[in-house]
């Protein structure tokens, strides 16, 4: 077995996470195996895809108490950060409550010219004890999103698009990215080749 997991379900933009892995020389297994999740030495919880049906599946096959029991790093990617928050207005969704901060959807009523989703590159400013390298700061990461994360008590990065939310969560073993680390160059090379380390 691989010493690092990437959890196979529901959500796209799997493969585009093991290229990346590729490029900086790890390797990763992909599956929804819950053994092989469970005794990784690290796991990463990517996708693009819809809350409530994103849940549903990691309920379906008893994915979601395994992900909330797990002692190793564990890095949440786009919608897998937002379902390690406590709720979605996507589709009026219960997430996995890691994070105990709501995601809500971006209202750009005030400032029509700014479109949702949110799609392209933007900048990320860390925040004190940040598991991204003080090298990433105030560098570009690709973004592609309707849903945010308000700051909070566990916001390690914010970005601003129509308000400042949060780029990054981390607790404990939990680290999480709204950004596209796969997708964000050699910034987001350098972000996975820390996580790699842990």
């Amino acid at each position: 077995m691989g010493d690092t997991v990437i959890i196979k379900y529901n959500a796209g933009n799997i493969f585009s996470v093991e290229c990346a892995l590729q490029r900086i020389g790890a390797n990763a297994i992909i599956t929804d195996d819950k053994q092989a999740i469970s005794h990784a030495r690290r796991v990463i919880f990517p996708g693009v895809g819809e809350a409530s049906s994103a849940m549903d599946y990691l309920r379906s096959h008893q994915l979601d108490s395994l992900i909330k029991s797990l002692q190793c790093p564990v890095l949440g990617i786009c919608i897998g950060m937002q379902l390690l928050c406590s709720h979605s207005q996507e589709g009026d969704t219960d997430c996995l409550g890691i994070f105990d901060v709501p995601v809500l959807r971006f209202d750009n009523s005030a400032s029509p010219d700014l479109k949702i989703p949110q799609m392209g590159w933007n900048t990320i400013d860390l925040q004190p004890g940040s598991f991204i390298p003080q090298q990433c700061d105030k560098q570009y990461t690709y973004f592609v999103h309707s849903y945010y994360a308000p700051l909070c008590q566990h916001t390690s990065a914010v970005t601003n698009y129509i308000l400042p939310y949060s780029a990054a969560l981390q607790k404990d073993n939990f680290m999480a990215t709204q950004f596209h680390p796969e997708k964000s160059g050699s910034v987001g090379e350098t972000i996975l080749k820390k996580f790699m380390e842990l």
